[in-house]
C-alpha cells in the first residue's frame, strides 16, 4: 500500500492579513486577492486529488471557503474539522501586531502554556493538533487528506511530524495559500516541503 499523505493548506488572504491584524477566531471572508489565491490552489491540487481523497476545513470562513474551490473542482465533499481552527489571541484577536505588547509576545515565545485573556495556549493547539494528526495516520490507509487550516495548527502540524516542541513555529513563517506536505509511512511521519507555493502564486 502506498503511503497517505496531508496536504495542510492555508487559507488565502482576507482584509486582516493585508492589514497585519491578528485574525484568531475572527471570522472574515477572503478578499478579491485570496478569492483567487484559492482559485489556483484548486486547480493546482485538484489533479494530485482521485476519488478515494479527502477534503477538511477549519471551520472559520476564510478556511470553508478556500476549501470550496477545491471541492467544487474535484466534487469531493468537505468536512469541518473544529480541531483546526486558529488560534484563538483572546482580547487580542482583531489587534494590529505591533500594538501587542512586547511583554505578551515574550510571554508567547518564552511559554507554551501562557495564553492571553480569553485566549488560546499553543500547547492547547499542539495537543488538539496531534490528535487529529493521530487519527488521519490510522485512518486513511494510502489516501491523501488535503486539510485547509491557518498558521498556528499548521505549524503543530508541522512540530508534531518532526516530533519536536510546539516552540518551533516561532521560528518558521507561512504564507496565505501556501501548501505543508507531511506523508505518513510505516515508519511515522515525514515533512515533505513546507511554504510551498504553487507557481501561479509566486
Amino acid at each position: 500500500m502506498k503511503p497517505s499523505s496531508l496536504i495542510i493548506v492555508r487559507h488565502g488572504r482576507t482584509a486582516y492579513n493585508a492589514q497585519g491584524l491578528l485574525q484568531g477566531r475572527v471570522d472574515n471572508p477572503l478578499d478579491a486577492v485570496g478569492e483567487q489565491q484559492a482559485a489556483v490552489l484548486g486547480d493546482h491540487i485538484a489533479p494530485l486529488l482521485d476519488g478515494q481523497a479527502v477534503i477538511m476545513s477549519s471551520p472559520l470562513l476564510r478556511a470553508r471557503s478556500t476549501a470550496a474551490a477545491l471541492a467544487e473542482r474535484t466534487g469531493i465533499e468537505i468536512v469541518i474539522d473544529e480541531r483546526w481552527i486558529e488560534l484563538s489571541y483572546g482580547v487580542y484577536d482583531g489587534v494590529p501586531q505591533g500594538e501587542v505588547p512586547a511583554d505578551v509576545w515574550a510571554r508567547w515565545r518564552d511559554d507554551p502554556h501562557f495564553a492571553p485573556d480569553q485566549g488560546e495556549t499553543l500547547a492547547q493547539v499542539q495537543k488538539r493538533v496531534s490528535q487529529a494528526c493521530e487519527e488521519l495516520l490510522e485512518s486513511l490507509q494510502g489516501r491523501t487528506a488535503v486539510i485547509v487550516s491557518h498558521v498556528s495548527p499548521i505549524k503543530s502540524a508541522v512540530a508534531w511530524a518532526l516530533g519536536v516542541d510546539v516552540g518551533v513555529s516561532w521560528r518558521t513563517h507561512l504564507d496565505t495559500a501556501s501548501m505543508t506536505r507531511i506523508t505518513l509511512t510505516s515508519r511515522g511521519p515525514v515533512l515533505r516541503s513546507f511554504n510551498e507555493l504553487p507557481a501561479g502564486l509566486r
